[in-house]
């Protein structure tokens, strides 16, 4: 009984594996397609390899520029939102203030509201504000919007701190800027990682809220001009499939070269 759930439960696993899969080979595969074999069948290997989409895409998408507006977009955003959400978390953890436990509170409440609900009043008052079309909203909305989750994941992971090293590093004559700056941070650095990762993903890949705040090509993040090849009436599946490729790669990079810090910091959180 014991080898037939084992074997079970490598054979979900692996189909599970392969269903997830599937996604990345046909975007792949037709990538070296043109629309006519694209069309005709998904799932076959191309003919030929036909490398011209990538290098279309590439100049259609002003690539270069896409690429530094959605860099700049991203970066600057989580590191605030990291920055924000350390400092609030800490004053959580070490401050039993009945209004820390109603803000925390709030925060993790907020977290889930759909941003479709805000959706609209949000644009409004930024249309009334004159900030529509600008990066500086988007990375003011990107840290509101994130700062919620991460406190909560600071919280948890702060609250494992021994109490004693600050106490110590108090009778050694260090201030309460300096015990956060020389003994928190650093001792940060895994779950940090962990949010700087989740937030990068989920701030790189978002495509609704730049939709509806950046409407100039040259201020526009990459999924936003990989939806530039579709269309009403005609949709260019290669240079589509093109850009997904050029806007996954570096967050591919990012995810590959970090990925080790998501379960530890995630579990260290707990």
């Amino acid at each position: 009984m014991k080898g037939t759930k084992k074997w079970l439960f490598y054979v979900v696993v692996t189909a599970c594996f392969l269903l997830f899969l599937i996604p990345f080979y046909i975007v792949i595969v037709n990538v070296f397609k043109d629309n006519r074999e694209i069309v005709e069948n998904a799932l076959a290997l191309p003919q030929y390899l036909n490398v011209s989409a990538l290098g279309d895409a590439f100049h259609k998408m002003n690539y270069g520029q896409t690429f530094l507006n959605s860099l700049f977009i991203t970066l600057t955003s989580v590191s605030a939102t990291i920055a924000a959400a350390a400092m609030c978390a800490y004053l959580f953890a070490r401050k039993n203030w009945r209004v820390n436990h109603i803000i925390f509170m709030t925060m993790v409440v907020s977290m889930i509201i759909p941003f479709q609900t805000i959706m609209i009043p949000l644009v409004r008052n930024f249309s009334s504000l004159g900030i529509m079309n600008n990066r500086g909203t988007m990375i003011f909305f990107y840290v509101g919007a994130n700062v919620p989750m991460a406190v909560f994941m600071f919280h948890g992971f702060m609250k494992s701190i021994p109490f004693e090293l600050e106490e110590a590093a108090k009778i050694d004559g260090c201030t309460q800027v300096g015990i956060f700056v020389r003994i928190i941070l650093p001792l940060l650095r895994p779950i940090a990682s962990t949010v700087f990762i989740l937030n990068f993903l989920g701030t790189w890949n978002d495509f609704l809220a730049p939709f509806i705040i950046l409407t100039d090509n040259s201020k526009k993040t990459l999924p936003l001009m990989t939806y530039m090849f579709t269309g009403q009436y005609f949709t260019d599946y290669a240079l589509v499939l093109a850009g997904l490729i050029l806007t996954m790669l570096p967050i591919l990079a990012v995810y590959i070269f970090m990925q080790r810090n998501i379960i530890e910091g995630v579990a260290q959180g707990q």
